[in-house]
């Protein structure tokens, strides 16, 4: 195991108090125009739309509410209850978080602990759910991870994915953060026994921090054998430089693709350019050109391009991370590796 260039440290700094909520746009990639919320058995939903205020819970028959977009706000429904608003929230009868399911009819329904706001904009909902932080980063572990993933590689991805939530705020026009890859995926939190919630308990509070200042941190699923800076891939970042450094696993065992795309979409791909991949990706599919390491096999229609790694390359590997906790490393030990010259410090209440 190579030995860590960087100084991890567990401080507690008074500086770095923050509001322990964040909030995050969810269900975003799906368009809604209606979502049905309910209320999980025992529990009772409070609705707050138009002024007035209505309580849902199974027992009373009433036990969710359908809310439609229309033009200039929402239209909310419980039975023959019908409301209009520019927007609705669903809490608690306290008026805190609660576990809320919500449905996009047709496509899935979500698991989400928090308080609940919908709006409208260009005539698609927008669901934001503000939970605590917490809650946040045990969900993006479970979304994040794989099945049997090492606990110390969870640790990492905890205290990353805890460190991006404090340092990245505000990537959004009403809300902090999307539930995509633009921000962080975060799915329905982990129940309290297992990995994921287990991860962000053992590193609560934990974030890392460069030059006195918490790290927005990026993370990828595989490297292609060396981590990428961001300007090898058209990016900056001003809060960190996120070096380049080898990852062993990735180097020995690389992920390889291959992918066919037209020739007239060829022709905007470059390898040093991470937003031209990922606005082909959005046009083509996500698994399209899979990361900036690729070479173009052929010119003729249409393009054969092949290469190594997947996502944009910069900061924790996942694959390496994994790795290197199966050989023995602690989760301080993996950060450090792939965030050299950082700091691990806790948050305070």
């Amino acid at each position: 195991m190579q030995k860590p260039s960087a100084i991890v440290s567990v401080l507690l700094l008074s500086s770095f108090a923050v509001a322990q909520e964040v909030h995050i746009g969810v269900l975003s990639l799906f368009h809604p125009r209606e979502l049905v919320v309910a209320a999980p058995i025992g529990s009772a939903l409070l609705v707050h739309a138009g002024g007035e205020s209505f309580t849902l819970e199974n027992s009373s028959g009433e036990g969710s509410v359908h809310i439609e977009s229309s033009s200039g706000g929402v239209v909310v429904r419980c039975g023959s209850h019908v409301v209009r608003s520019l927007a609705a929230s669903i809490l608690s009868r306290q008026e805190g978080p609660i576990d809320l399911l919500v449905t996009v009819p047709g496509k899935l329904t979500r698991r989400y602990r928090g308080k609940l706001q919908i709006s409208q904009a260009s005539e698609i909902l927008v669901p934001v759910v503000s939970m605590d932080l917490e809650t946040a980063v045990a969900s993006v572990v479970a979304a994040e991870s794989l099945p049997g993933e090492p606990l110390e590689a969870l640790k990492a991805q905890a205290v990353a994915a805890r460190s991006y939530f404090i340092a990245g705020r505000g990537r959004h026009f009403n809300f902090d953060f999307c539930d995509t890859t633009h921000c962080q995926f975060l799915r329905q939190p982990p129940e309290p026994d297992e990995a994921a919630a287990k991860a962000a308990r053992f590193t609560q509070g934990l974030i890392i921090r460069y030059r006195s200042h918490p790290v927005a941190t990026m993370y990828t699923r595989s490297c292609g054998g060396r981590t990428r800076t961001p300007a090898e891939i058209g990016l900056s970042t001003d809060d960190y430089p996120f070096y380049s450094v080898e990852c062993r696993y990735c180097r020995q065992h690389p992920s390889r693709w291959h992918s066919s795309i037209p020739a007239n979409d060829a022709t905007e791909l470059r390898t040093s350019d991470e937003r031209s991949r990922l606005t082909l990706n959005r046009r083509l599919g996500w698994n399209t050109v899979q990361s900036n390491d690729f070479t173009v096999k052929t010119q003729t229609a249409p393009v054969i391009i092949e290469g190594v790694g997947q996502g944009h390359g910069v900061g924790l590997c996942q694959a390496g991370s994994r790795a290197m906790a199966e050989e023995g490393a602690d989760f301080r030990q993996i950060l450090a590796h792939y965030y050299p010259n950082t700091e691990i410090i806790r948050l305070t209440n």
